[in-house]
């Protein structure tokens, strides 16, 4: 697999030839940004995105894109809810601009594309250059697309229809940056105030649906549910095989955790409740900082109070424990077989998000 790898000087200069920009047009490990519009023009509805690889002949890979029209909410959980955390409170009143928010999450099939897809970086190969300009660019550690992963990325988890799993924040925002090259569209994650709102569906419980008339195993894969005959303990399941909610969205609670554009703060909420006024589309800037992001919705492993609309949690160093690489992966969390992520794609962009992208660039903290 051909590497895009950028180091400092004559090699970054190199490579920014081979690509026909200019080396101040380069970033490390991140290719130079798309073009894409704040503003999407498309329909208020629902569309299916079809998305190629690097073989032109072969079908697209193709998924669905839930409109979501945008509104106010109660973002957070009330002091009264049964399995409350302090970091999803206080409550407080958000308000969302209309979005689109992948259908269910990200799947294998959908990432294979983007990991095995060589028409981004159509560059010389490593192996074809001279010894000496190999060398250099052999000493950078950063790359354009994911690395191979140290064992089995499935670790006996489904493949076909099952969510990507074990992806850290940087793969996911990879991802949807490879997603602006390709369809010319400002993908990006979800915020959290995006994701609750999309999860929520209009609910103001625990979870997306009425307690009192349905069960949360009509909607999710969590500890409970999620053991089949190979896997005793549990594992993730096809996505889209549970019941949507009233957006239409698969899988908002359980299967995998779902990564959020935000960096995670415990006490993010605070000023906004003390303000007690509508915030627009608040969100805590993602940083050059491997740790800590928020993911949301809970996993195929988790219990049921894990899986409720605003429980929330924030990464950090012990989800890379498993890594004996020196220096440890940005792409891959080592055995963290419950994280995977969906994408989300703005009408309008918030003016702080435009042009947002990966910033992660280093393999150790």
């Amino acid at each position: 697999m051909p590497r895009l790898v950028i180091v400092p000087g004559s090699a970054a200069f190199l490579v920014a030839v081979l690509l026909g920009v200019a080396p101040a047009d380069v970033e490390p490990g991140v290719p130079s940004v798309p073009e894409v519009p704040a503003k999407v023009d498309l329909p208020a509805k629902n569309f299916t995105e079809a998305v190629r690889g690097s073989d032109a002949t072969a079908a697209p890979v193709k998924f669905e894109m839930v409109y979501v029209p945008g509104g106010e909410f109660a973002m957070g959980s009330p002091d009264s809810e049964a399995g409350r955390l302090p970091d999803e409170g206080p409550q407080h009143k958000v308000k969302v601009r209309p979005y689109w928010i992948g259908k269910c999450e990200v799947t294998w099939d959908e990432f294979y594309q983007f990991w095995r897809d060589e028409s981004l970086f159509q560059i010389t190969k490593l192996e074809d250059m001279p010894e000496e300009t190999r060398k250099k660019l052999e000493k950078a550690d950063a790359l354009s697309r994911p690395t191979n992963t140290y064992v089995d990325e499935l670790y006996d988890h489904g493949s076909e229809g099952h969510p990507a799993i074990c992806m850290s924040h940087h793969a996911a925002m990879m991802y949807c940056h490879w997603l602006r090259w390709k369809t010319k569209k400002p993908y990006r994650l979800p915020t959290e105030a995006e994701w609750e709102f999309a999860c929520r569906a209009g609910s103001e419980g625990p979870y997306c649906f009425d307690e009192s008339k349905e069960k949360l195993t009509d909607y999710a894969w969590f500890k409970d549910n999620s053991a089949d005959d190979d896997h005793e303990k549990g594992t993730t399941h096809k996505v889209g095989t549970k019941k949507a909610n009233k957006f239409g969205l698969h899988d908002m609670h359980g299967n995998v955790w779902e990564w959020c554009l935000d960096h995670y703060d415990a006490k993010f909420y605070a000023p906004f409740a003390a303000d007690k006024l509508v915030s627009l589309g608040p969100v805590n800037k993602p940083t050059d900082k491997k740790w800590s992001h928020t993911v949301r919705g809970g996993s195929w492993a988790d219990k049921a109070d894990r899986l409720r609309s605003a429980a929330r949690r924030g990464s950090d160093k012990s989800w890379m424990k498993f890594d004996p690489q020196l220096p440890q992966s940005i792409w891959w969390l080592t055995r963290m077989d419950v994280i995977g992520f969906r994408v989300a794609l703005p009408v309008e962009e918030y003016p702080d998000l435009v042009g947002v992208k990966p910033m992660v660039l280093k393999k150790a903290d």
